[in-house]
Order: C-alpha cells, then structure tokens, then sequence
C-alpha cells in the first residue's frame, strides 16, 4: 500500500463515506455498525450516500449496558470489569453485530462524548472503535479533545478511516 494512501482518500470533494461505498461494492461486501457514542452518525454518513443499499446492510445503537448485552451479546462480565469504554466491550460489540447482520465488515464505537462523564482513567473523549473484516479484528484507542459533537464527528471519522484502510489494504 502506497504511503499517500494513509493520507488521502479521493479526489476534489468526495467524501470518505463515498469511497468506502465503492470499495465495498468492488469487493461485493456489505457493512453493518455497532454505535454507541456516535449515536447512529456514522450509519448516516453513509446511507447519506446514493446507492447505499448496496453495501450497507443496517445498524444498531446500543447506548446502555442492557442494549449491548441485549442486542449485541457483549459479556454483562466483560462490561463490569472492564466498562463500555474498552477494548473488551468494542471487540465484543463488533463480534455481536457482525453475527447478527452476516455481514463480510462491521464497526463497532464506544467512547464518551462529553461534556461530562469522563474519569482520570478515561477521561471525556476517550473513545474505542473496532474494525472487523474477513480475515481479522483490529480495535484502536482514540482521544478526542474538543466538543461533544466534534467528539462524535472525530469518532465517526476515525471509524470510517479504519474500514477504509483495511478496505485498500
């Protein structure tokens, strides 16, 4: 993979979320979303995409602990020890999701937004998100320093980068 590659992503005004549409269809694949705090924006960004239907096959928004134990399978063990807000409970939301759906890629978020509930340890900002592809599950840490929805634009943005990088890889 060429080095610009990391940087850009296309050409003029082309959104990310309308590459990722055309790898995903290149690779006749279809992606599904675990969202809890992006609330559901990163399913807008690309069903906001013409022709999204093919390649995107649905969502879900798993805000509470019920939710992603509910709909998602995520451990009620794995959410007390290590929180929402961990590598443990994004691998485990991703896995969930992936299932449900049957789709080839899955994201899973999980942070905090703010302006409150940030701690020492994960203070607001801190933000999980999990990439699942054929062959493997990456998950990464973020920091995200600024307003809520900036927190959560930044987030869906990462997100979308990491499909797209394990996407052109």
């Amino acid at each position: 993979m060429p080095l610009i590659s990391q940087y850009v992503f296309g050409f003029d005004d082309e959104p990310m979320e309308s590459v990722i549409g055309k790898l995903l269809k290149e690779k006749n694949a279809f992606v599904s979303l675990a969202e809890s705090c992006t609330g559901g924006y990163i399913a807008h960004k690309l069903t906001s995409i013409p022709g999204s239907s093919q390649y995107f096959d649905g969502s879900l928004i798993t805000y509470s602990y019920d939710s992603k134990e509910n709909f998602l399978g995520v451990k009620k063990e794995t959410l007390e020890k290590y929180g929402a807000v961990s590598e443990e409970c994004v691998l485990e939301m991703v896995k969930g999701v992936k299932q449900k759906f049957k789709t080839e890629y899955a994201i899973a978020v999980s942070g905090i937004a703010g302006p409150g509930g940030g701690t020492p340890d994960k203070p607001v900002g801190t933000v999980w998100i999990s990439v699942s592809t054929p062959t493997e599950t990456k998950a990464k840490k973020f920091f995200f320093h600024r307003s809520r929805i900036q927190n959560i634009e930044m987030s869906a943005t990462a997100a979308l980068n990491m499909l797209r990088m394990e996407l052109i890889r």
